[in-house]
């Protein structure tokens, strides 16, 4: 498995546990789970920001990615 397409998957991964917990806090009833959902969520969307800041600076720092 190349580094790219670990990176996709992190990604991808990522953005899965970010929907995720968006869906637990549009669920819950409980004003303080919904808030902290809410919280973490954002900080999730944070990660995968940086996640896919990093991804694309590989892909231009690493002509050999853009075979694929």
């Amino acid at each position: 498995m190349t580094v790219q397409t670990q990176m996709q998957q992190a990604i991808a991964q990522a953005q899965s546990v970010q929907a995720s917990l968006v869906q637990f806090s549009l669920e819950t009833e409980n004003q303080e789970a919904k808030r902290m959902f809410e919280q973490i969520a954002q900080q999730q969307k944070n990660i995968c920001n940086l996640l896919e800041g990093r991804f694309q600076q590989v892909l231009n720092e690493e002509p050999q990615f853009h075979q694929n």
